[in-house]
């Protein structure tokens, strides 16, 4: 149930290019091209389509990525009540979901142990079980 992973590629979105670099290239293209051998109208028409296309795609890694962050929030309210076993860095612990948070679009929950110590801030990475 670890949705964490989910979210690493929008940060990966920002590694290559983006709609403005493409369009400063194309510009130099024809800023530079060879007036006597001008660029090709099918060519340039086809560059275009490719920069909608690559837009239009950018836009629906967006929605996707709200889509996903929406998804985790209402899962993690229906873990509200329920008891989970949880994996810490000190070792395994079981309670009752308390309460949610979210902190930069992604759910953490609050338990409350058996012996009353409540414990804040769990990413759904850390959730072993749910009973």
């Amino acid at each position: 149930m670890a949705l964490d992973s989910i979210g690493a590629s929008s940060a990966l979105q920002g590694a290559g290019l983006g709609l403005q670099d493409l369009l400063k290239i194309l510009l130099t293209q024809l800023t530079y091209q060879d007036p006597l051998k001008p660029m090709d109208n099918q060519e340039f028409v086809a560059q275009i389509a490719q920069f909608s296309s690559l837009e239009a795609t950018r836009q629906l890694n967006d929605k996707t990525d709200q889509q996903i962050s929406i998804l985790a929030t209402s899962q993690s309210i229906g873990l509200l009540g329920k008891t989970v076993d949880i994996e810490l860095p000190s070792g395994a612990v079981s309670g009752q979901v308390t309460g949610l948070s979210l902190k930069d679009g992604s759910p953490n929950l609050t338990i409350k142990k058996a012996d009353g110590q409540v414990v804040a801030g769990i990413a759904f990475s850390q959730i072993a079980a749910v009973r």
